[in-house]
């Protein structure tokens, strides 16, 4: 089990400490709700130092990813940042990542840390360019500033105007005292702020810095239990759950990353399945009956008859009600449409909505 560099800081304030992707991460510290809320009311702190990180350089940089990925990189300026992923030429999803152009030669990958091994072999295999790659992981730590105070809370560590990054944009440069800092407007929570990359060894300085500055705006440590949550009602795919390597991203919804005005791995399987439609679709459902949706619950129609299968599930804390995404035949992906969910063996109803959970 690997740590992070951060591991003592989570053991030190007394989180819950599991096994996810092969590290030793925080689960939750207060207890998912609170920790939530915290994220969306005012302001919480992420270690996700498990993420992956590559960088492609070279002159074949833009082609290569042109190829390996499925939306557009040349719509990328330097400082923009691209959701985008990976397919793998059956019809499937390697991974889902973001792609930063730091220069028209040198690009940022943001992986899983459930697949970077897996990753990493899929891009090297399809490197056929004029490219470098190289796998940063290890080095790298990763902390995710989120919520509607993340600006004011980061904006005395920094002469980067934080206020004034759009979404989806970052900068490199001094941060907590510590330089070469890049800082990202992205995140995983549909609540605003910022990712920040650091080495490792300034790791800990960085967590104990924004610790420091954020306390008048009541920062708190948050675990992968609310991350989880806050995920679900913004309607974002989780890798293993929402998306993998047997579901396409135009079943997933994803079409809108998967761009056919250029040549990529699975281009003419994907593009047939836009042009003559898919056979099922992942949804957002609200429980209408009392109960909760796990992982792998079936999906049925009122005769009782298997429809689907329940990708991610929980009760949404800001929301107060269960949700639920899951793959249904496509005759049940209008929203509106009446489905059910055995939950220990009983079927109690629900009803698709439009995603996001949370608008």
């Amino acid at each position: 089990m690997k740590n992070t560099a951060l591991t003592g800081i989570h053991e030190k304030l007394g989180a819950r400490m599991v096994p996810f992707a092969g590290y030793n991460m925080p689960v939750q510290y207060e207890g998912v709700t609170a920790e939530h809320l915290t994220v969306r009311k005012s302001v919480g702190i992420f270690d996700v130092s498990h993420m992956g990180e590559f960088r492609v350089s070279g002159p074949g940089s833009e082609e290569f990813l042109q190829w390996v990925t499925s939306n557009d990189v040349t719509k990328l300026v330097d400082g923009k940042v691209q959701y985008s992923c990976l397919p793998n030429g059956k019809g499937g999803i390697v991974d889902d990542l973001l792609v930063y152009r730091i220069s028209p030669e040198e690009y940022l990958l943001v992986v899983n840390a459930s697949n970077i091994q897996k990753d990493w072999e899929w891009l090297q295999q399809n490197n056929t360019f004029d490219t470098q790659l190289s796998d940063e992981s290890d080095q790298t730590s990763l902390l995710a500033v989120q919520g509607p105070q993340a600006t004011q809370a980061l904006q005395s560590l920094t002469d980067i105007n934080l206020a004034e990054m759009k979404y989806y944009t970052f900068e490199t440069g001094t941060f907590a005292g510590v330089e070469e800092v890049l800082i990202s407007a992205t995140g995983y929570t549909g609540s605003g702020g910022f990712e920040i990359y650091v080495k490792n060894q300034d790791a800990e300085t960085t967590w104990n810095r924004i610790m420091e500055a954020g306390a008048e705006y009541g920062i708190k440590p948050i675990g992968l239990g609310a991350r989880d949550t806050l995920r679900l009602e913004k309607g974002f795919c989780l890798y293993g759950n929402d998306i993998d390597d047997t579901t396409s991203p135009i079943e997933a919804g994803l079409g809108w990353i998967t761009k056919f005005n250029k040549d990529f791995i699975n281009k003419a399987e994907l593009q047939a399945q836009k042009e003559n439609g898919v056979t099922r679709k992942l949804v957002g459902f609200e429980m209408i009956d009392r109960g909760i949706p796990r992982k792998d619950y079936r999906i049925l129609n009122q005769q009782g008859e298997t429809i689907g299968t329940v990708t991610s599930g929980t009760q949404s804390p800001s929301l107060n009600k269960a949700v639920g995404m899951g793959y249904v035949n496509i005759d049940f992906a209008e929203p509106g449409s009446e489905v059910f969910i055995e939950v220990r063996n009983k079927s109690l109803k629900a009803v698709v909505v439009t995603l996001p959970f949370l608008k």
